[in-house]
Order: structure tokens, then sequence, then C-alpha cells
């Protein structure tokens, strides 16, 4: 009998044994293999040229290192912007943001305004709510937590005279209380860390000393203003922005604690130069900006882009705005402070008020960002619009400088990095339209369709401003059917159109004779809510009613002009759409052209009623119509409502009823007596 313990060291042994015999096999072969390989290289008819370079490649492949790559992180959104990218824009939806109510659909620009506002109210009355009311909002369902649902501390919670409480009112963006609290702590002797105080600079500069409007509070003009701010609006009237915008006032507490501070920095200058600039007390932030140099400090990157900013304000010509804006890069450069991308804006921007020397300067602005590494963002291309089609005189040399951009930016995406990133595609797309380059215009809307680009079109304001101008280019240079296309996709998913966009729409109709899509644009007419329009409508009844078309085209156009019956008839008590004589016209002329006779008839009685006189053109129609349906009683009708609008063309149509309508001898004499009548009035 052999033991466990033998068996177990038997199979010891065997394995060392196996695992030294293939140890060995596999040093051997590798000799093997490589004396095979040299012997085989000289016999021509086992390895051809094609088969050793082959052979070569295998091996060098096999003694590379293989590289596991690292286990990759996805975002939180992954798995949802994979199934978004599976899924294109549906143009007959309306935007995301009203989905949730269908009630609330928009169908106006005016309805979507109306409605986001409402939202926008409703979310910030109900955070209101909340805030001031955290003992009702004591329980977290959530599951994980969310921070943004529970109460926010708007009140303070410290009320003795502390540095602690003074830091909480800062952090509450408490300005008022913030002073106060600063003023009982100096009175009390207490000192106020550097920190502290540059934090509180910082509040009072950036709200200009004042409360940040809370939700609901309405917005007041400041009563007090700097001098320097009344100067500059001197010989002007007053514009709806000078009643919004805060101004600096004269030694406000931003001044008066600036100047209390025992040692001043660099932030504290900082602050309040762009505290300045911001409320637009433009030459006292030089001012400010020349103590911090006297005091031998340095600025940084933020204080020099404010300056930048501020620098047109304070000179009158050309060329002392762009000297000062030379010397303060020189300063920057002697300071050793690096610019930013919104220096170089700040200096495009200010461009644009240098008169013609402006051009070459922002091509060489350009050069010096890309020197520096600094990509352009869409507000510098802006900018350099700006600089080039700001004069009347701008002609194809400055079109093609658009043309360079977009060669530059075609398949870019880009991401906000200045508030006036949003203004570069509504100017571009003014500068198509303009100059009528279709081509163009197609290519910034490619570009607006690369990513997630669509957002750099600002809010809707812009947003429908921009469309507005590519589907005007596109009614003035396209042809119908590709217009027809953009017009299903951008409307209403992407645009409202104005009444000026339907009538460019309307007269792209006319120009390529596709006047049979009318009663489909009758209908977005009145979803879009522009059917109160009176020129808007009576142009469109003129194009329906300007030749004969085929008996289905007719019919569809009698229906159209039924619904606009009824719509002028529902709209009496609304302002702008009354009867007139020429929409009057129209709809009955329709109405006869599709047989109609009854409902033309009827039109006839509303001339009556709202006193309107027909034109001649349409008594002779109807008396067609008449002659047509063999009904001579209506003829003779017709004749004596043309007597009763004492029209010129009556002796003529009874003339003709006489000659063509196989009459009663009362109705002779009825007509004879009508002809008589009007024959001395002619």
């Amino acid at each position: 009998m052999v033991s466990p313990s033998q068996k177990a060291l038997v199979t010891w042994n065997m394995a060392a044994a196996g695992r030294r015999g293939g140890h060995y096999i596999q040093k051997n072969s590798r000799f093997l293999f490589s004396n095979l390989e040299q012997l085989w290289g000289h016999r021509s008819f086992g390895w051809t040229p094609a088969l050793r370079q082959q052979a070569a490649e295998s091996h060098q492949e096999s003694t590379e290192t293989i590289v596991i790559p690292r286990k990759k992180t996805w975002s939180k959104e992954a798995v949802l912007e994979a199934l978004a990218a599976t899924v294109s824009r549906d143009p007959t939806a309306y935007p995301y943001q009203f989905q949730d109510d269908p009630y609330l659909s928009p169908k106006t620009s005016t309805e979507f305004k109306l409605y986001s506002l409402s939202q926008e109210s409703g979310r910030a009355a109900a955070k209101y709510f909340v805030n001031s009311n955290p003992k009702f909002f004591t329980k977290d369902f959530a599951e994980p937590h969310i921070p943004c649902l529970m109460p926010e501390t708007v009140l303070p919670l410290l009320n003795e005279v502390s540095e602690e409480a003074l830091k909480e009112r800062i952090s509450l963006r408490k300005v008022a209380a913030a002073v106060d609290m600063y003023d009982q702590l100096l009175q009390a002797g207490t000192a106020v860390s550097m920190e502290t105080s540059h934090d509180l600079l910082d509040l009072i500069c950036f709200f200009g000393d004042k409360n940040p409007v809370q939700d609901g509070e309405p917005q007041t003009e400041d009563s007090e203003e700097s001098g320097e701010e009344v100067k500059r609006r001197k010989g002007r009237g007053r514009r709806a922005a000078d009643l919004l915008r805060s101004t600096w006032r004269e030694n406000n507490n931003a001044e008066r604690i600036f100047n209390l501070l025992p040692e001043k920095d660099e932030r504290c200058y900082s602050a309040m130069i762009r505290g300045m600039v911001k409320h637009g007390a433009h030459m006292k932030a030089f001012s400010i900006y020349t103590d911090l140099l006297n005091n031998r400090l340095t600025a940084d990157v933020h204080t020099f882009n404010a300056l930048f900013s501020a620098a047109p304000e304070v000179r009158d010509t050309y060329k002392e705005r762009w000297d000062l804006m030379t010397e303060l890069f020189t300063q920057m450069n002697q300071q050793k402070v690096q610019p930013n991308l919104l220096t170089f804006n700040n200096l495009l921007k200010g461009l644009k008020r240098c008169g013609p020397m402006g051009k070459t300067l922002a091509l060489h602005t350009l050069n010096e960002m890309r020197a520096l590494g600094i990509t352009p963002s869409l507000a510098s291309y802006n900018h350099i619009l700006g600089v080039f089609f700001k004069s009347a005189s701008a002609g194809q040399s400055n079109v093609d400088i658009l043309q360079e951009m977009m060669s530059e930016l075609a398949g870019s995406s880009f991401t906000c990095q200045d508030p006036e990133d949003v203004l570069f595609f509504c100017s571009a797309m003014k500068i198509c339209l303009d100059s009528k380059d279709l081509e163009l215009g197609y290519k910034i809307q490619s570009l607006v369709e690369v990513g997630e680009n669509w957002r750099m079109l600002g809010d809707s304001f812009y947003h429908s401003i921009y469309y507005g101008r590519f589907f005007n280019l596109l009614c003035m240079m396209e042809h119908i059917d590709v217009v027809w296309k953009w017009y299903r996709k951008l409307i209403p998913s992407l645009y409202y159109p104005n009444p000026q966009g339907v009538k460019d729409l309307l007269r792209a109709l006319d120009t390529d004779s596709r006047l049979d899509l009318l009663p489909i644009v009758w209908k977005d007419i009145k979803s879009l809510g522009h059917d109160n329009k009176p020129d808007l409508v009576e142009e469109l009844l003129s194009l329906m009613d300007r030749e004969k078309h085929s008996p289905e085209i007719q019919d569809s156009f009698a229906t159209c002009a039924l619904d606009i019956k009824s719509t002028y008839e529902g709209n009496r008590t609304r302002l702008g759409l009354e009867w007139s004589a020429s929409s009057l016209s129209h709809i009955t002329s329709l109405l006869l052209r599709a047989n109609k006779t009854q409902e033309a008839w009827k039109m006839m009685q509303l001339f009556k009623e709202n006193n309107r006189v027909p034109f001649d053109k349409l008594m002779e129609d109807f008396l067609s119509a008449c002659r047509s349906d063999g009904s001579p009683q209506r003829a003779v009708e017709v004749v004596q409502l043309s007597a009763a609008f004492c029209l010129r063309a009556t002796p003529r149509l009874a003339q003709q009823t006489l000659a063509e309508f196989d009459l009663t001898e009362e109705q002779r004499a009825i007509l004879s007596e009508l002809e008589s009548a009007a024959e001395p009035a002619e």
C-alpha cells in the first residue's frame, strides 16, 4: 500500500520533471527556430522576399510589449448622452421646457416669452417661499440628498458684534447689514482681518453699494449719480438702459471703507477699479489705478481687463484711445502680467470705437493672440466683424473677412468663454443678409448645427433674430422647394416667425408660382397668432385672388376664404382686424370662382352692413357667375345692388343683363329704369 504522503511526493516529482522538460523544450525550440529561419532564408524556394518581410514583421510584433489600457472613467450623464445622441430633433415638437405642461405650449413668440417668464417666476416664487419659511420644509424625503430642494439660509443667525457675524452677512450678500456690522466693529475697537475686508469691498463694489434685488422687488433708479456720469450723458436724451443701469455714487461706502483701511494692497485697489468700471465711473477708475502705481503696487489681469473696457470712455479721439490701450499693454508687460482672452476681447471691442484705423489694428491684435497661444473665442470674431462692418461702405473685401473666419471655424465646437460670445452668429447672419450671400449663410448654419453650438445663439431674443435673418435670406435667394423644406424644419420648434417673416414667405411663394401652398400658410398664420394683422391677411387674399387656377386649387382657396371670413367675424372684439373693401372683394371673388354663389351673395350683403363699396370688376364677375348658373333674377339683383352703391358700371351691367338673359317684362322694366336713372349721373 502506498501512503497518501508518498502519492503526493510522486505527484510533485512528476510535476517538477514536467516543468523542467517544458522549460528545456521552450529554450531549445527558440534556438531551433532561429537556425531554421537563417537556413531557410538562403533557400530561394522556401522564402520569397514578401514572405521574409511578413515573417520579420510578425517576429517584431511578437517581441513588442502589450500595454493594457487603463480603466476609462465615464461621467454620470454618459448613458443619457449616448441615448440622446440616437434621437434627432423633432421639428414639429415644442421646446423641451414646455413639454411638462401641454396646455402651456407656446404658438407665438409672445406666448413663448410669456410662458418662459411665467415658469421662471413660479420657480422664483416657490424658492422665495421655501427660503422665507424654512420651518415648514424640514423633512428631507429625497434619496440621495438634493441640497437645492432644501431651504437656504437667507437671514443672519449671528446677532452679536463679531467678525464671524460680518462674514455671515457677506456670504448672505446683505450689503447694508455688512456695512453696518463693519462700522460697529470699528466703533468697538475690534480690528477686522484683511481677508474679511477684501470680501467686504468685493461685495460692495460688485453690487454698487446696494442690496441685490430680491425676487419680486422692483429695481429703482439711483437718485444720486456721479458727476462724471451726468457729464457724459449731457446733451443727449435719457435711454431705457439708463433707467436700469446702476451708477457709482459719490463718496459711497466703498470709497469710505477703502479710505479707512490702514493698509491697502493690490486686491483692495482691484475691487475699487473693477467696481467703478462696472458702475460707470471710468475716470475715477483710472484715478485709483494711478494711486496704485504711485504706491508701487501691481495690478492683476482682471484689473487690466476692466481698464481696457473703460479706455474708450475716457478718451475722445481715435488715436488717443489707441494710445491709452497701448500704454496699458506696456504696463502689463512691465508688471509681468500675462494677458488672457478677455484682455484681447476688451481691446478688440475698444477698436470698434477707433474708426478706420481699427481694421489694421484688429488683425494685428488677432495675430498677437495666436502668438501668445490664446485661442480666439466667438466674441473675438464678433468684435472683428464689428470693426470691419461698422462703416456703411463695407464692401466685398470686408465680406471676405467673414469667409476666412468660416473657413477657419468650420467643424469646430464652442463653449461660452465671454458673455458676448452669443452675439457672433446674429452678427454674421446679418452680414450674409445684407450682402445676399446664401452660400456663406449655409456655412454659418452648418456651424450652428455642430455639436452643441446652438447654445451659442443666446437667449430667445437673439435666437429669434438669428433664425429670422436666416429665413429671410432663404426667401430672397433660395428656390421655393428648399425654402419650404426649411420652413417645415424650423417652425415651430426653433423659430416663431413675425408678420414680416410670413410676408417674406408669401413673396417667395409668389416668385416661384407655388400659390397652391397658401391655404397651408394660412393655417400657420392662425396658429402663430398673426390672423389679426390686416396687411398680412389682405396680402394673402390678394395672392389667392390675383389669377385663376385649376378647380382643385380654387376649391381649396374658397375653403380658406371662408375660414378667413369666420376669423373676421370672430374678431369683432379684437383690435386691428376690420372688414375693408379689398378683403370683402377678394373673398367674394374666390367664392365665385369655386362656384359657391350662395356664399358669395352673402358676402355682398356684408358690403352694406360695413359701409363698404365693391369694385366694378367684382360686379362684372358676379354677373358672369349668374350667366353661368342661368339665374336671371340674381342678375337683376346684382344690377340693383350696383345701383344702390352708385357704381359707374351700373348702366353697362343693365345693358348686359338685358341682352344676355331671358327676362320677364317686370324685370326688363326694372333694368330699363335703372339704366336710364344711372346715365345722367355718369
